[in-house]
């Protein structure tokens, strides 16, 4: 385990701006954001604190942020 936080401003250095853009002018992508956010810290808590929980629970979480960054990713190239 990387016990990295994924944050998607160093995720997507390349567009800092326009992440702050849409986060003030797009509720859909500040909800994404945040949500994201979330799930990230809670799977960085998880690799980091080694706190237990189940295969299943944490390859969820993980399937879940992937899914959230995939769409953040597509929102940004728009």
């Amino acid at each position: 385990m990387s016990h990295v936080p994924h944050e998607i401003p160093e995720e997507f250095p390349e567009f800092k701006d326009k992440i702050h853009d849409l986060k003030v002018s797009n509720a859909h992508f500040a909800r994404l954001f945040d949500e994201y956010h979330q799930i990230n810290r809670e799977v960085h808590r998880i690799e980091a604190a080694g706190v237990n929980t189940s295969d299943e629970e944490f390859e969820n979480l993980k399937l879940v942020r992937l899914r959230l960054k995939d769409e953040i990713y597509h929102m940004l190239h728009e």
